[in-house]
């Protein structure tokens, strides 16, 4: 099983706002840093290299991350031991502050590639139900034995 990832946020300002400059600006390195990261697989990406023109909200603000890694550690290692950090301790610059848990993680079959509507609801679960075998988060986590053969879900069957 594979680790996918969903995070969301909503811009202080349109992408392409000088508030955003940084961040924007950044976006390529910190999309290199990950690619070359220990158990990296896989990220959403539009022609521009980035998710930021994947618009799956109403809301142009509103923009996503989705993510596939080979283990919790290995996407923690990243988040928070690695450049990214930087930008995730600025991230109030550059995004309102949530009022909903922005971030969810779930198993999926290894060579399964998420689909942002799957992904989507994951995130609308975990707000529904909390943390569960079908959508977790770093601080509650599953493992993947949670999630294989379970009759839970709709969801644990996913597969794009």
């Amino acid at each position: 099983m594979h680790l996918a990832q969903l995070n969301v946020g909503r811009l202080r300002a349109p992408i392409d706002d000088p508030l955003i400059d940084d961040f924007r600006n950044n976006l390529e390195a910190v999309n290199a840093l990950a690619e070359v990261s220990p158990g990296y697989v896989w990220r959403l990406q539009d022609d521009n290299g980035d998710a930021t023109g994947i618009k799956a909200f109403d809301d142009d603000l509103e923009i996503l991350n989705l993510t596939v890694w080979e283990s919790v550690d290995a996407l923690a290692d990243f988040t928070y031991r690695s450049g990214h950090v930087d930008f995730l301790r600025r991230r109030r610059e550059f995004f309102e502050a949530p009022s909903l848990p922005i971030l969810c993680l779930w198993w999926t079959p290894e060579g399964t590639i998420p689909t942002v509507e799957e992904a989507l609801l994951r995130l609308e679960h975990l707000r529904a139900h909390g943390p569960t075998p079908t959508a977790f988060t770093f601080r509650q986590r599953f493992e993947p034995a949670d999630v294989e053969g379970r009759a839970g879900s709709p969801l644990d069957t996913c597969s794009a």
